[in-house]
């Protein structure tokens, strides 16, 4: 080890391979996170007796480094390739969306980032404020708006923290049996982008992505619907599963369960991977905020980076 110590606070994808890299260099880190277990906002949660993902919604490979953690995720089972093709709704008849592939879990989202956070030994803590927190340096692997309420307005990295973040209510619904398939040009509905609805912006099957074709759906909400119910989340259910229903021609759901993320994407550009500034300490700030585009692959580079380049000051 290299005698100096860095925390880490944040055990989102983010948060947890900057530790590994950390780690990996010898330096002393501690990871904590104010959640039961980590994963962030690649969140599921057990509903139905199965777990459902309603943070973040699949990922996609283009870097060779992440490309390699997610063969090996594959090669152990727990990642698979779910499907290139979306559907699109909502202005006008409904449009086959071909892209990248796009990438699922059997078990949720969330144990990927338990599968990397295995070993760090993530420490269940509030963290109010950086005053709190004895270390040589800090990570900050969090949104933007979570990051400024931690360091406060007159710590250099604050002027940084310029970001601003959407809220989205993840609601989740159960049906008895599958009929949403039709609505696909193909035959077979993966999911759908939404397009100038005022409540739902993204369904996806959930059924589909994990792999046992469950008659779960989740809806995420636009920002409006959920900055509008950020107080009362279950407030704005009635008008996402009805938007739901009328996109997919399906009936009443069985069940329903609303997901809060009240800093649930980023907003405008940024194309720095991530921050690294000099006060009395070094403060970084990582996570899927800092990069050319929000998503998994995203986050896990910022992550990356950031450990190297903060391992190369303090070694």
């Amino acid at each position: 080890m290299s005698g100096r110590r860095v925390v880490v606070v944040g055990a989102g994808l983010a948060g947890v391979a900057c530790a590994r890299e950390l780690r990996a260099a010898g330096v002393d880190t501690m990871v904590v996170d104010r959640g039961h277990v980590p994963g962030g906002r690649m969140a599921a949660r057990t509903l139905w007796e199965r777990r459902v993902d309603l943070g973040a919604s699949y990922l996609t490979v283009s870097d060779p480094g992440f490309a390699a953690v997610v063969d090996d995720w594959a090669a152990r089972g727990l990642a698979h390739e779910w499907t290139d093709t979306f559907t699109a709704l909502g202005d006008g008849e409904a449009d086959s969306k071909p892209g990248p592939v796009r990438w699922g879990a059997p078990h949720g989202l969330r144990s990927l980032v338990e599968d990397l956070a295995a070993g760090l030994g993530v420490e269940r803590r509030e963290v109010g404020a950086l005053d709190e927190l004895e270390a040589d340096a800090v990570v900050l692997a969090m949104p933007d708006p979570q990051a400024r309420r931690l360091v406060g307005d007159h710590h250099p990295v604050a002027d940084v923290l310029d970001r601003e973040w959407e809220p989205v209510l993840a609601v989740a619904a159960r049906w008895s049996a599958r009929t949403w398939d039709p609505v696909s040009p193909t035959g077979r509905f993966d999911g759908a982008f939404v397009n100038g609805d005022p409540d739902v912006g993204w369904i996806a099957d959930d059924g589909r992505r994990r792999g046992d074709d469950a008659p779960v759906l989740v809806a995420h909400t636009t920002p409006e619907l959920a900055a509008r119910h950020l107080d009362d989340p279950a407030g704005a259910a009635p008008a996402a599963v009805q938007a739901v229903r009328r996109l997919l021609d399906v009936g009443e759901p069985e069940d329903v369960h609303v997901h809060r993320w009240t800093f649930a994407r980023p907003t405008g550009r940024r194309e720095e991977p991530y921050a690294l500034v000099e006060g009395d300490r070094p403060v970084g700030v990582c996570g899927d905020g800092w990069g050319a585009a929000p998503k998994v692959e995203t986050a896990w580079l910022s992550g990356v980076r950031l450990g190297r380049a903060l391992a190369a000051r303090l070694t």
